[in-house]
């Protein structure tokens, strides 16, 4: 249940780029603070797709988008970050992978802002786990 879905050269470079986790409101405004959301282009009726902003600091970026190629691949271990991209990826696509492991890693440093701001220890499988808890109380 303590387990972490990173290593340590991640954690640490998280934690030395954000320095102050109190400056985020929200945990979710951390993927944009370091660029792993999309840019919008919005014109009229048009909001195309387009591609991560890529702000923020690059090589924590790479480091998170790494730890999430590691979660979704061979080895990644069951959790409820690798079945995200798993539903990500299986929607097909000629990008569909890429998405996938940049939906991961943005929701990686959501999660990994949460568990330093709060303290909590990490459970892989939590969403999981309450699910199963609401069946067994219906």
């Amino acid at each position: 249940m303590g387990c972490t879905p990173v290593g340590g050269l991640t954690a640490l470079t998280f934690v030395l780029t954000l320095e102050d986790t109190y400056r985020f409101e929200r945990s979710r405004s951390v993927g944009a603070y370091l660029g792993l959301v999309p840019a919008s282009d919005q014109s009229g009726d048009r909001d195309p797709q387009r591609r991560i902003t890529k702000e923020g600091d690059e090589m924590l970026r790479k480091l998170l988008v790494g730890s999430a190629h590691y979660i979704l691949g061979s080895f990644g271990s069951d959790s409820d970050l690798r079945r995200h991209g798993e539903k990500i990826a299986s929607r097909g696509g000629k990008n569909s992978k890429k998405r996938a492991a940049v939906a991961v890693a943005r929701k990686l440093c959501v999660l990994l802002h949460r568990v330093c701001v709060t303290g909590e220890l990490y459970d892989p499988l939590y969403n999981a786990h309450r699910s199963q808890e609401r069946e067994e109380a219906a």
